[in-house]
């Protein structure tokens, strides 16, 4: 496993929201320790959110989009008798926000040649309205767990 930090205790909620998922976000958005530089790109997505999406606060929008990218069952790889076996597993609540942020985060740095805040709004929009990279990637690791169905008597 990799290295695990407290930011889940260190955490403190986004100054703009309150919110615990939006600042973790940030963090995970961060690179070099610039969070200014995050905190204005996650900001400006809300606000381009907010624009496009009368009916509802950015914020909603924004956990809303994670929740929907969040996986419930993945494959992972289990040795058998010297065959590596991809068995379906359930995915724990911290793994599934923190693999949603991963690919949300992953499909919007794969774009190339806008400003991140817009790449981030419209990700965020297209993970709201249940369509986009980030959904995509959940639906294949689904589709996974559900051909590797007849490995699940390995999960132990």
């Amino acid at each position: 496993m990799g290295r695990f930090t407290a930011s889940k205790k260190m955490l403190v909620p986004d100054p703009k929201y309150g919110s615990i998922l939006a600042s973790k976000f940030i963090n995970c958005l961060m690179w070099d320790g610039k969070k200014s530089v995050a905190e204005s790109a996650f900001y400006d997505a809300l606000e381009l959110i907010r624009e496009k999406v009368k009916d509802a606060e950015p914020i909603d929008v924004f956990t809303q989009a994670v929740e929907n990218v969040k996986p419930n069952i993945e494959v992972r790889s289990k040795r058998v008798g010297g065959a590596s076996y991809q068995v379906p597993m359930q995915v724990s609540r911290i793994r599934q926000q923190s693999l949603a942020v991963r690919w949300i985060l992953g499909v919007v740095r794969e774009k190339k040649g806008r400003p991140t805040s817009q790449k981030l709004a419209a990700e965020l929009l297209a993970a709201y309205n249940r369509e986009g990279a980030a959904m995509t990637k959940r639906e294949n690791v689904h589709r996974m767990a559900e051909a590797n169905k007849a490995f699940a008597h390995f999960a132990w």
